[in-house]
């Protein structure tokens, strides 16, 4: 039996129905059109840019490194940079490895960055800035798309070792962390720029809009003379490795302006080569800033330029030194050699501690003190390079009862080599303490160089005390313990320091040294300060010490230009002195002696004075061991040089005015019945 038909009118309800469902769903898809394409449009405009676009860092470019005559140093150059996106890495362990074997880093390390930035949802992370181009080369032919190769910047060091510890290095992330480049690393790196990056599907970028431009960094100009730097650094190695010692140092500074012209050290190292995870650094210590030591006979120039200010003392003062024995208490202090007693000019060229001390009490310890205080030991020259140390100098509330005759000698007090080099200074730039600076000039691509503003020097000493110090120190070089440090053609000042080694494991003092040399040239108008230190040495500064200041400073004056200030006719009789100074052999050194080539004869010698040549006269008298030996008149005044003759009976011819510089015939040879010795005197 068929169904009968729905009436007309029900089946109209049921369309009805439907139409109003379906009108009711385009409805509330309209509603949700309208709300997500008007309402919240910037909304998810927002969202899809996050998903989209990303910041990336644009690295700024470091700024260079020069020396004073415009060479660079230290500079940045393009490199490949090799970054990944650790969101899209399907296994990060299986990823770690085979970067780090292509790319020569640590696996567990690396894993590590690429999980820790995953876990934090970085999409970037820079793997590499050192990459080698073959290395890149290998990783664009693995084709991995979560790779990506940027150009960037990479810091390098043309000259090698060349002045490592002054220019410093940088890590892995370009900020410095030593030398110049970490004391000025803010003045060197810039800001570093943004990129907007705009990504499809697979991370990949398609639009690169700058955001912020980077601000290159500004160029340093140096002190620095390359060329002095590299003689001052072979001259330190050469004095270390000679003599057997760990560690050296030598600065170079212009006495008046504070710029150090050099500073070397020894051992060193090469800021191109990096430390490795797990290595030790080499070589990488800059003694000359960082390592305080006591300075020892050095420091007696303090002791006698504070006695000149404040007591009566002056360079003919007679000076008790005990026979070289002086018990104090339960010290006993010895002198190399037995004086009984010593001008006080003398006291400093023979390095007489016990003369040094009975100078030192007639100061008293409150005016050591103070004038250690204004020569700038005990607190930071204000250098720019990083840990500086201050050295040590101890409040005078806390002086024992031993502490004024062993700072006197330059012991219980202790200094770095920039704080010496300074005190130098002040003898030879007429009184005045200045502040050792590196930097010569900043300068921004595209501006003016700005050098930076110094404080005005402070007057540390009278001019007189200052004219009286350079002669007594020149008198060091001429007659005492610095004869190896002179200049030949130029007058030279300085003083030796041969302080024993504190062991403060043992609490005694070792049989090892301190070797110093500080002085300057020429005397009357110094030009250059040089100061050596070498340590730990087994003998004498002199020896030590002395010879490296002399072929630095001859270097440095010969780039200065500076005229030399020794008649002409006295070269050749000054050279023969040298040579027979450098002849004698090293006391402390198992090396070999440089060659001199042949001797001068007795008519050079004759021929640089003027002298007649009647060689049989000079031979018969050198075979007659009764005739009367010549003195020893060279360091003396006019004055001192004519009352020893005339007690001895020798008759004088003197030429010229202040020191004696030259004698003939030479200090222990015979004289001839009725001959004359001639000195030539020069201030």
């Amino acid at each position: 039996m068929e169904t009968p038909p729905l009436p007309l009118s029900k089946s109209l309800d049921r369309l009805a129905i439907l139409a109003l469902i379906l009108g009711v769903w385009v409805l509330a898809l309209s509603l949700r059109l309208v709300q997500l394409q008007i309402f919240s449009h910037q909304k998810y405009v927002h969202l899809a840019e996050i998903q989209q676009e990303k910041l990336d860092p644009i690295e700024a470019p470091r700024g260079a490194i020069l020396d004073r005559n415009g060479n660079y140093l230290a500079v940045s150059s393009d490199v490949p940079i090799v970054c990944i996106n650790p969101l899209r890495i399907p296994d990060k362990d299986t990823a770690a490895a085979l970067l780090a074997g292509v790319l020569d880093l640590d696996k567990d390390e690396l894993l590590d960055r690429i999980m820790h930035a995953a876990a934090t949802h970085r999409g970037y992370l820079v793997v590499d800035k050192e990459a080698t181009n073959e290395q890149v080369d290998a990783l664009r032919k693995l084709s991995l798309d979560w790779v990506d190769i940027r150009k960037g910047t990479a810091r390098s060091y043309p000259n090698g070792q060349l002045a490592s510890h002054v220019i410093g290095d940088v890590n892995s992330q370009g900020k410095g962390i030593a030398g110049v480049e970490a004391k000025l690393n803010s003045v060197l790196m810039g800001k570093a720029g943004m990129m907007r990056v705009t990504t499809d599907v697979h991370q990949r970028g398609y639009s690169f809009e700058v955001e912020r431009a980077p601000v290159v960094g500004k160029n340093v100009t140096l002190t620095i003379d390359s060329h002095l730097q590299y003689v001052a650094e072979r001259a330190i190695a050469d004095a270390v490795t000679v003599n057997h010692a760990d560690r050296g140092s030598v600065i170079v500074m212009d006495p008046y302006t504070g710029e150090v012209l050099a500073l070397a050290n020894y051992p060193t190292f090469n800021p191109n080569k990096k430390i490795k995870p797990g290595q030790k650094p080499y070589g990488r210590e800059d003694y000359a800033v960082v390592a305080p030591f006591e300075p020892g006979s050095v420091f007696k120039v303090i002791t006698l330029s504070a006695a000149l200010e404040t007591t009566r003392l002056r360079p003919d003062s007679i000076i008790d030194c005990g026979n070289g024995i002086l018990r104090i208490g339960s010290r006993i202090i010895h002198d190399d050699h037995s004086y009984s007693s010593l001008p006080m000019r003398d006291v400093l060229a023979h390095s007489s501690n016990i003369g040094a001390i009975h100078i030192g009490m007639q100061v008293g310890e409150k005016n050591l003190y103070a004038y250690v205080r204004k020569f700038g030991f005990g607190q930071r020259t204000g250098i720019e390079l990083p840990a500086e140390a201050p050295g040590m100098l101890r409040p005078l509330s806390r002086w024992r009862s031993g502490s004024l005759p062993s700072i006197s000698m330059g012991h219980e007090v202790s200094v770095t080599s920039v704080q010496l080099a300074r005190a130098a200074s002040v003898i030879a730039n007429g009184g005045y303490l200045i502040k050792p600076h590196l930097v010569l000039e900043e300068q921004a691509p595209g501006a003016k160089p700005e050098t930076p503003a110094e404080a005005p020097p402070v007057r540390v000493l009278q001019p007189q005390t200052v004219f009286t110090m350079r002669q007594m120190m020149e008198h060091v070089v001429l007659a005492g313990t610095g004869k190896k440090a002179h200049v030949m053609g130029y007058t030279t000042a300085g003083k030796t320091g041969t302080a024993q080694i504190f062991d403060f494991a043992h609490h005694m003092y070792t049989h090892r040294h301190n070797a110093t040399f500080m002085g300057f040239a020429p005397v009357t108008n110094p030009s250059v300060v040089v100061v050596v230190t070498v340590s730990p040495a087994s003998g004498e500064a002199a020896w030590v010490a002395a010879p490296a200041f002399r072929s630095v400073m001859e270097e440095a004056l010969r780039l200065k230009g500076v005229p030399r200030d020794i008649p002409a006719e006295l070269e050749a009789a000054n050279k023969t002195d040298q040579k027979l100074k450098d002849a004698k052999p090293e006391v402390e050194s198992d090396s070999s002696i440089a060659e001199l080539g042949d001797p001068p004869t007795l008519e050079d010698e004759r021929a640089a004075l003027g002298e007649d040549s009647n060689t049989d006269a000079v031979l018969v008298a050198q075979n007659d061991v009764s005739a009367p030996k010549t003195p020893d008149f060279i360091g003396k005044t006019v004055k001192d040089v004519v009352e020893e003759a005339a007690e001895q009976g020798i008759h004088i011819e003197a030429k010229g005015e202040g020191l004696a510089r030259v004698q003939r015939p030479a200090p222990g040879e015979q004289l001839r019945p009725g001959e004359a010795v001639r000195v030539l005197f020069k201030r």
